[in-house]
């Protein structure tokens, strides 16, 4: 058996990488950048950016963050993805080179079901090119991290042979993936046991596990492999990931905390007061929502309405709540700012809720929030937030809104007028008309720039509270077979729309070019 594992359980946080390819939350590189400041700062351990070889755009923006993050005092480490090829590992070292930590973390698939199907490989293939990957990535780097993925479902001799084959390759970290979730908690617990007690080197690397959600167990499943000897989870803000998504960082985080009786002392070096935070930061910048009931996080979770329950409240807190809503940063206010305050004020809230910006984005940020106070009485977190992410949105482009106007009512034929301008100087005015006012707005946006797409989801959602609250609009569509999304903000639904609409045909607009096509043309989809 292998020596009993220290105390400290890493938090290896994927929700650049993982989280990213659920769907509809696809970030920009400045959304990835503010992203990774806010993980930071939370105090995770390891940061997964991206899969570098993906696409140019995923290696800038690992790039960016292994160059701007955590070069100061905080011990984060930088990683990037890579499938265990040359291509792959060279271009993940291009990318976190310049990080004052990186690691590289390889992966291929193990089971028998992958190697059958897709990888039509016979274990010894896989074997040499599992340690050739580790080999030519711990040349490379010092931290080399190892994944052989569907992990659960392969037969435990033949994870323990590649475990420890890669481990005298140089491999730091081993993760046991989770990759389709069919894993449960005494089964995923008994594998961890069985590594530990029969991959003779085994101490010499740290013991990981990234688990899927696709039975509801990702969190319960990470749990248990940290009673077996686990130390490092990887996981994602809100759980967002592929399909059901991924083990919850701060349900895994904060059931370390709430019951190290149970998990015999083990800690994270997680700053708890920054969860909430962290959490509103990514629903915001990809525009998905956290439901109410969601654990830790959720608009409910310290929410009582039951009679008994109030009464047990009112006596002492303890008789319903195994945790304060402070510790995990939720404060008893969220109303902070009205059309009186300055931009000090705004300033200091801005840093509270996780985002960094620069003087000239405060002060036109400023300008947005003055703007806005104009039309609400009370600006609330979600407000700002949403300000912030209308300001690092993907509307780069030709065309921007000058002016919105629509015309409905019962029997009457809803009709809208709209005005866009051109980066070459043209003002463009259509009017047009629909079956509501928002269709009749993207039918004249749509005549303006002559791109015709097709709508296939369409949602809307309140930000804040009251009936002056900001309202967001996510649009998904499509065009030529590709899916683009958008999301905006507005006290108005209607231009919310418009300008959701306005930022997709510019992303159309943008990919026709030259040098986007064959960006494009040189990425891959990630496995």
């Amino acid at each position: 058996m292998a020596a009993a594992a220290s105390d400290k359980v890493l938090i290896f946080d994927t929700t650049l990488r993982d989280g990213e390819q659920s769907p509809g939350a696809t970030m920009n590189q400045a959304e990835k950048l503010e992203v990774a400041r806010a993980l930071c700062e939370l105090g995770v351990d390891v940061i997964e950016a991206g899969f570098p070889a993906a696409s140019p755009g995923d290696l800038e923006a690992v790039r960016s963050i292994a160059r701007k993050v955590g070069d100061g005092d905080a011990p984060v480490t930088i990683c990037g993805l890579a499938r265990c090829t040359a291509d792959d590992i060279n271009k993940a070292w291009d990318a976190v080179r310049d990080a004052r930590r990186k690691r590289i973390h390889v992966f291929l698939a193990t089971s028998a079901i992958h190697r059958e199907h897709k990888l039509k490989m016979s274990v010894p293939e896989l074997l040499r090119a599992a340690v050739e990957g580790v080999t030519r990535a711990r040349a490379l780097c010092e931290d080399v991290e190892f994944s052989p993925e569907d992990a659960s479902r392969t037969e435990l001799p033949m994870l323990a042979e590649v475990v420890e084959r890669v481990i005298d390759a140089g491999a730091t970290t081993v993760n046991i993936p989770d990759t389709v979730g069919y894993a449960v908690p005494e089964q995923y617990a008994a594998a961890i046991t069985y590594l530990r007690a029969h991959v003779r080197n085994i101490d010499r690397a740290r013991i990981s596990v990234h688990c899927h959600d696709d039975l509801g167990l990702a969190v319960a499943n990470s749990l248990a492999a940290v009673s077996a000897g686990a130390r490092q989870v990887e996981c994602t803000i809100n759980g967002i990931g592929e399909r059901a998504g991924n083990c919850s960082l701060e349900e895994v985080v904060m059931a370390l905390r709430t019951r190290a009786d149970y998990f015999g002392g083990v800690h994270t070096g997680v700053n708890a007061r920054r969860l909430v935070p962290t959490s509103r930061l990514v629903s915001t910048v990809t525009g998905m929502p956290v439901p109410r009931n969601k654990a830790i996080v959720g608009q409910n979770a310290f929410a009582h309405e039951s009679g008994i329950h109030q009464h047990g409240m009112l006596m002492h807190a303890s008789t319903y709540e195994i945790m304060r809503p402070a510790d995990v940063g939720l404060t008893g206010s969220v109303l902070v700012l009205g059309k009186h305050s300055g931009r000090h004020a705004l300033r200091d809230r801005v840093r509270e809720l996780g985002f960094h910006l620069d003087e000239a984005q405060l002060n036109s940020l400023f300008d947005d929030f003055k703007a806005l106070s104009e039309k609400k009485k009370e600006i609330f977190d979600e407000d700002i937030a949403a300000l912030i992410e209308g300001r690092t949105a993907t509307d780069a482009g030709p065309w921007s809104i000058a002016t919105v106007a629509a015309q409905t009512g019962t029997g009457a034929q809803p009709t809208a007028t709209v005005s866009l301008r051109h980066s070459d100087g043209r003002l463009v005015e259509v009017t047009a008309s629909g079956y509501g006012p928002v269709d009749a707005v993207l039918r004249a946006i749509e005549r303006i720039t002559e791109v015709t797409v097709k709508l296939r989801s369409y949602n809307v959602r309140s930000i804040s509270e009251g009936q002056d609250a900001l309202g967001e609009v996510a649009i998904e569509i499509d065009h030529n077979g590709r899916v683009h999304r958008s999301r905006a903000a507005s006290t108005d639904i209607v231009e919310a729309s418009a300008k959701a609409f306005v930022q997709v045909q510019n992303q159309i607009v943008l990919e026709g070019r030259p040098a986007a096509q064959a960006m494009m043309a040189a990425g891959m989809r990630r496995d």
